[in-house]
């Protein structure tokens, strides 16, 4: 299955892991809604909706770029519309846009707890709300969300509550969807790396330290497009980890490639948090 002439809707998608799923997508030929943020250019953030789009473009597909925040109603019900209205509809969501702060209790103030909330968890369960009636309306609806697998581990929950919220509020969106739009044949699953991806984020939070012991985030983009090709009423209500869908479902066996920094081995990428203690070893 290809995604040619697909119409994807990217939250958050102007950088990092959105857009690197986005352009995966339109090397096939599809279409691709960017709804993100930032229109105008940041010397510390690479990346805009616009550039975004030139990139799909040159990929082969074609962007369409809204300046949207998904914690604003009245911007998402308008952005869905207008990228139905482009492209004759909406066939996958990307829930992609998300906000982070590793702080614990004590010292997340209530601004940063309502961003990420906003952003993470009810950005979601917004967005999939406007989108699920186009989606109704595709032949092979998909929602995918960034999202880690429900591991009700203190660990997760002790160093970042609050983070651990918003992200896990986006997994029981995943985990309600796959069960309430089964009947209209809707898949929801989600998808969360096994390593750190080097992103501006894990930059920001550990910066070559953490960046050198990075995989690339083509291979989220990879693993997100092997979802995304899988016949929806058969794959839905997922928790992939990206290196097992590739394994699994691609048959892949050499993740070297994905290594931000050539030749780095697997026992010395930094694992991502949220993996659970009994997800397949992939070597």
């Amino acid at each position: 299955m290809s995604l040619k002439g697909k119409t994807l809707f990217i939250t958050g998608g102007s950088r990092g892991i959105g857009l690197a799923i986005a352009l995966r997508a339109a090397r096939d030929g599809a279409n691709v809604a960017i709804a993100a943020k930032t229109a105008e250019p940041n010397p510390k953030l690479a990346g805009t909706i616009f550039s975004s789009v030139e990139a799909i473009d040159a990929a082969g597909g074609k962007g369409l770029p809204i300046q949207c925040d998904i914690r604003e109603e009245a911007q998402v019900v308008a952005a869905l519309k207008q990228t139905a209205d482009q492209f004759g509809g909406i066939d996958i969501l990307i829930n992609n846009a998300s906000a982070i702060s590793l702080t614990g209790t004590l010292a997340t103030d209530m601004k940063r707890y309502d961003l990420m909330n906003g952003i993470n968890a009810r950005g979601t369960f917004m967005t999939g709300k406007y989108a699920v009636p186009y989606l109704k309306n595709a032949a092979n609806p998909h929602i995918l969300t960034l999202s880690p697998p429900l591991d009700m581990k203190p660990k997760w929950f002790g160093p970042h509550v609050a983070y651990s919220m918003a992200k896990y509020g986006m997994s029981l969106c995943t985990l309600a969807w796959a069960e309430e739009f089964r009947k209209d044949g809707i898949a929801a699953n989600a998808l969360w790396p096994r390593t750190l991806i080097a992103t501006a984020a894990v930059n920001m939070l550990g910066g070559d330290k953490f960046m050198s012991r990075s995989r690339t985030p083509e291979i989220m983009a990879d693993a997100a497009y092997v979802i995304l090709t899988q016949p929806a009423r058969e794959f839905t209500g997922n928790f992939c980890i990206d290196d097992v869908v590739l394994h699994d479902k691609a048959g892949i066996r050499d993740f070297s490639a994905y290594a931000a920094v050539p030749g780095t081995p697997t026992a010395k990428l930094l694992p991502d948090f949220f993996v659970p203690d009994d997800t397949p070893k992939i070597d």
